[in-house]
């Protein structure tokens, strides 16, 4: 499989103050790979520097083959991004947003397509801030989808929701996956990330204190399942 991210070394630091160390990790094509932690254990720093956002001090890091920040121009037309949280006008509409995201790529699909796949059809001319938590989530995950990206990052994407709309939003991703696209998330939800991650790195204090499957994990661990697991290496047991 082609290597799709490539992270290497990755060291940052603020004011003297360590971000991440040495951080080393790969994902490759097609798969779904997640970024787990606690609050402050330096995931945000880790995406901000492979999506070229955050300059590293030192490693390397790759998306694509191509360096975040010097072939930005093109990362940008392959490279979906949802944030958990999003900025946009107060009064802005489904259709709105969509018709503006999908201006600013060369490429881009279908976005009425996607609308359709997301059942999100009947939501066009609604106002983005009067959507439920399910539907602004399903939305953030088509705006991420518009360029027709080969690989997508997903940040804390079920955070609020309900059961079902959890549920549905793992069918969605298990759907994108089947499709060939590469994956990244984060996400504080242990029984989402072991049914959708087919590799994991667990940051603890910005080092990487595990990389490998789900099943590696658990047995790597004194326990027996990977929720336990988990929190035994990020130190919150």
């Amino acid at each position: 499989m082609e290597e799709i991210i490539k992270v290497k070394g990755l060291k940052k630091s603020y004011g003297g103050a360590t971000a991440v160390s040495d951080i080393s990790f790969e994902v490759q094509e097609g798969q779904v790979f997640g970024l787990l932690g606690a609050n402050g254990a330096g995931k945000s720093t880790t995406i901000e520097c492979i999506l070229g956002t955050k300059s590293l001090d030192a490693g390397e890091v790759a998306i694509l083959g191509m360096n975040p920040i010097k072939h930005r121009k093109k990362l940008f037309q392959r490279v979906g991004v949802q944030f958990q949280e999003g900025s946009y006008q107060e009064k802005i509409t489904v259709s709105e947003l969509c018709e503006t995201t999908h201006a600013l790529y060369k490429s881009p699909g279908d976005y009425l397509e996607l609308i359709e796949t997301f059942k999100l059809k009947d939501k066009l001319q609604r106002q983005v801030k009067d959507l439920s938590g399910g539907e602004r989530q399903r939305l953030f995950i088509v705006l991420a989808l518009i360029p027709s990206p080969q690989v997508v990052f997903l940040d804390e994407l079920t955070t609020g929701l309900d059961t079902k709309a959890r549920r549905d939003l793992w069918k969605y991703i298990s759907g994108l996956k089947s499709q060939g696209i590469t994956i990244f998330l984060t996400s504080h939800y242990m029984d989402e990330v072991q049914i959708l991650c087919d590799k994991v790195a667990i940051l603890k204090k910005g080092t990487v204190v595990f990389y490998g499957t789900i099943s590696e994990a658990i047995a790597s661990s004194p326990f027996e399942n990977f929720e336990d697991a988990y929190l035994w290496y990020a130190g919150e047991e």
